[in-house]
């Protein structure tokens, strides 16, 4: 009897799962595949998460980047306006017949501007500008010979 109980023992463990088949298969598999769909999930949401931070920080430093562009651009400008010596062909107190009058040059192959007239509420028309005065006089001669007679230099300080 005593060989029995030892056969039938042995042919019951054989035949039985063994206990990590038990947990895989049965309730504690279950919630243990739950738990792991859980964290997989968790990590593609932190992932998803780092990515849009990521993305919302290049996306800030491209704006700030845009930002110093334009800024620059403004201070170039402003910059190039100073101490320059300016051909003017036609000073306006209405911006409308201003920008109107720099159309008509620029029609012509002119790089023709507005700009405003310091202390005043003129605005001139401007033809072309140089850096130095020299350069601009003899400009200003030449203009006035082949292009109209009454244009005048401006020194914009």
């Amino acid at each position: 009897m005593r060989n029995l109980t030892t056969i039938f023992f042995f042919v019951f463990l054989l035949i039985t799962p063994s206990c990590k088949n038990i947990r895989e298969r049965g309730l504690f598999g279950k919630k243990a595949r739950a738990l792991e769909m859980l964290k997989a999930e968790q990590d593609s949401v932190r992932v998803a998460d780092s990515l849009k931070r990521i993305e919302n920080r290049l996306k800030a430093i491209e704006e700030a980047r845009l930002d110093s562009i334009i800024l620059a651009e403004a201070e170039k400008a402003a910059f190039e306006a100073l101490n320059k010596y300016n051909i003017v062909v036609g000073s306006f107190v209405t911006p409308e017949y201003a920008q109107s009058w720099a159309e008509e040059y620029r029609k012509q192959g002119y790089d023709a501007k507005v700009i405003k007239m310091t202390d005043s509420r003129f605005e001139l028309v401007v033809a072309e500008s140089y850096d130095r005065f020299s350069k601009a006089l003899k400009r200003l001669n030449q203009f006035q010979d082949t292009v109209d007679i009454d244009t005048w230099l401006y020194i914009q300080k």
